[in-house]
């Protein structure tokens, strides 16, 4: 749950700072590089917390919400696979900016 809360708001911010163009006020933060970070950071936090969430699931008759903590393990990886993409595309980002 601390997962999930954390990178929400850190993503909520980031979207925000994006869409206010804050980021080119700034010009000292390296946003690529904060970026690359932040991005790698959350796949790898989600990825953990996805498979705990998942080995947590049992498929007994008697388990209580069998299809909540299924669902919730599903998404978990969802998210886990867009942070992954997200952290790609920053990784070519950076990469593009040092090598110039």
């Amino acid at each position: 749950m601390f997962v999930a809360v954390f990178y929400w708001v850190l993503t909520v911010f980031f979207l925000i700072v994006y869409i206010t163009m804050t980021y080119t006020r700034i010009p000292q933060v390296p946003w690529t590089t904060v970026g690359l970070y932040f991005n790698g950071s959350a796949f790898l936090l989600y990825l953990s917390a996805a498979i705990v969430d998942a080995s947590s699931v049992s498929p007994e008759k008697e388990s209580h919400n069998f299809n909540s903590w299924a669902a919730s393990s599903f998404f978990a990886f969802l998210v886990t696979i867009c942070y992954a993409g997200n952290t790609y595309f920053s990784f070519i980002a950076w990469r593009s900016r040092t090598t110039q």
